[in-house]
């Protein structure tokens, strides 16, 4: 803590990603990132935008990809907001469109940046209990807020809502914004974009990170009706007219483009997904059903922690939460079937 720190930074409690470990031998289930490569044609298409227009600022709308986007989902493109990741995205939203008479609602296990932003941005906000079988009930959300925000798939529980389900929640709150995270959803989802025409006050956010395997390239998107996003563009441009650069617009818009291949390694992922669940079952875990490239086991008779720790001496890193209702679940990402064999190979020696 230094004297030139504001009151305001001095109360503020971060965020804590996921290691990244320097060792490049490590198996690396702890952050959620595909384990197959990104798009050939978006390799591509970046490979090309190394030129001399480097030495220009990007489109500050994004347009070619905000086009990519509208085409995918059958919409227009004046309902999608683009940013430098979801986490950005996110931010924006915390910081133009929920309002502060009353309580943010979210759920008590949820991504753990919700309150790192009321934190930020001074919102005041309410953590709504996930059910004991750690599931959404939307009941509980239908009461006075001043906004809504919740990962469909949840994170990190990977359990999904249905979309009669999301849709229920959005109504019942029609004067605040619904916002359904949507980091996930391409792994066993059904989105929320199909209700956007429908709802006026719903924003859903995605992230290329995941499906699209775009995570070092930092892209994120939400889609709502034309006022939402247009709070966003005001607060973006208030605050970084260039999120994007040349290299991401046009590599991101060839992932939206190459269906086969998302298509291809979603079901991959799917996959292998099942096939763990199957083995961690078989040595005693209780998993909970995920629908996201990660999954949430205990298991009764070995702590979460030390089964962390005795698995990173066997070159396997997953997340561990300190939080006290899920301190005895590791969060383990789907890697390629090796990995997950070493996963597997690593518990059978403990």
């Amino acid at each position: 803590m230094s004297k030139f720190w504001s009151p305001f930074v001095k109360d503020l409690v971060p965020y804590v990603p996921g290691e990244q470990p320097k060792l490049t031998k490590l198996v690396k289930l702890n952050t959620n990132e595909n384990p197959y490569g990104p798009s050939p044609k978006a390799l591509a298409a970046m490979q090309g935008e190394l030129n001399d227009n480097l030495r220009l600022y990007p489109d500050p709308n994004s347009d070619l990809l905000k086009q990519a986007v509208a085409k995918y989902y059958g919409i227009d493109a004046g309902k999608v907001f683009l940013g430098n990741g979801s986490d950005e995205v996110l931010a924006h939203i915390f910081h133009g469109l929920f309002q502060h008479d009353l309580p943010l609602l979210f759920p008590d296990i949820s991504y753990s940046f919700y309150p790192v932003y009321c934190g930020l941005y001074g919102i005041k906000s309410e953590p709504v209990r996930l059910d004991e079988q750690f599931q959404i009930r939307v009941a509980d959300y239908a009461r006075p807020n001043g906004g809504i925000i919740f990962p469909n798939p949840n994170a990190p529980t990977g359990c999904v809502l249905a979309l009669d389900a999301v849709e229920r929640i959005v109504k019942a709150s029609p004067d605040s914004v619904v916002v359904v995270d949507e980091a996930y959803i391409d792994f066993g989802g059904e989105t929320a974009i199909s209700l956007v025409d429908r709802y006026p006050n719903l924003l859903v956010t995605q992230t290329l990170s995941k499906s699209r395997s775009l995570a070092g390239l930092r892209v994120g998107l939400a889609v709502g009706h034309p006022d939402l996003i247009e709070a966003l563009e005001r607060v973006k441009n208030s605050f970084n007219s260039y999120p994007l650069d040349r290299l991401a617009i046009v590599g991101a818009a060839a992932a939206f483009d190459d269906r086969e291949y998302f298509d291809r390694t979603c079901r991959l992922v799917i996959d292998s997904r099942n096939t763990l669940v199957a083995q961690l079952e078989a040595k005693g875990f209780e998993v909970l059903p995920s629908a996201a490239n990660f999954i949430f086991a205990r298991h009764p008779r070995h702590d979460a922690a030390g089964l962390a720790a005795k698995l990173r001496e066997q070159g396997v890193i997953v997340r561990h939460f300190k939080q006290e209702r899920i301190a005895q679940f590791l969060r383990i990402s789907i890697g390629t079937p090796e990995q997950n064999q070493a996963l597997i190979d690593g518990l059978g020696e403990l």
